[in-house]
């Protein structure tokens, strides 16, 4: 029995092991560099959002002392009106953990924006996203609109739909009507639900693009190929604040 139990010790550690199998996109830069994106809503009483807007253009400097803005937009269409609506990177969490207190402790911060905006305020939400591996933030050549689209797919992780969805986006980037700005992938929050942001110079190139892009059969091949995999989808219409740094 001994020589028995030994010689299947020896045929076991002389087994090679199986090789590991992974996603290339499901473990991406989140892995290596942690960077972290926050998505901030904020919906305001109506009757207080000029207020407001007035109020954080002349104190964001305060914020953005402490960690980046990316961008700052006020909505125009698309779901509940009276929102704003944020972008922050962080290198991590353990960074966002020390911004946030650091904020709380910033005096004037507090005093200028979050003590008398506070009453403005009727929901705020927030939604922890990274960026997927293939895409980067990117800056439009000037000044126009922007469109967030909200894709919630099916459970299953982007090592399911992410390369279909990859193909979708990548088909419309290929028009030239719209430029892509960046695709999150939620990580915090509502989960499987893929952020795109677009620019565009007008909402009225950004009509005639959509027209082209439904008349292209290679968009709208990859665009039936995505949408095995999705469940629903919306978007909205976005007005960059004269501060925001995506403008």
């Amino acid at each position: 029995m001994l020589a028995l139990r030994s010689s299947l010790t020896r045929a076991l550690a002389a087994r090679p092991l199986a090789p590991q199998v992974c996603s290339s996109f499901a473990t991406g830069p989140r892995q290596y560099d942690g960077t972290l994106y926050e998505f901030r809503t904020y919906c305001l009483k109506p009757s207080k959002i000029n207020e407001f807007q007035e109020n954080i253009k002349k104190n964001v400097h305060l914020r953005t002392a402490h960690s980046e803005l990316v961008g700052y937009w006020s909505l125009e269409f698309g779901g509940r009106m009276n929102r704003v609506f944020h972008i922050w990177k962080y290198d991590n969490f353990a960074h966002r953990t020390e911004v946030r207190k650091a904020v709380a402790k910033d005096k004037e911060w507090q005093e200028k924006f979050i003590i008398p905006n506070l009453p403005f305020i009727d929901k705020q939400e927030n939604e922890i996203t990274y960026l997927v591996p293939w895409s980067k933030i990117e800056k439009p050549p000037k000044e126009g609109v922007y469109e967030l689209v909200i894709f919630q797919m099916k459970p299953g992780g982007p090592a399911v739909w992410g390369n279909a969805f990859q193909r979708a986006v990548n088909a419309h980037v290929n028009l030239g009507y719209s430029k892509l700005i960046g695709v999150f992938h939620s990580e915090y929050g509502t989960l499987n639900r893929v952020h795109v942001l677009w620019w565009n110079e007008s909402l009225d190139s950004r009509a005639a693009g959509r027209h082209q892009s439904h008349e292209d059969p290679r968009v709208v091949a990859a665009v039936r190929d995505s949408a095995n995999h999705l469940v629903s989808q919306q978007n909205m219409l976005l007005i960059p604040s004269s501060f925001s740094p995506l403008k």
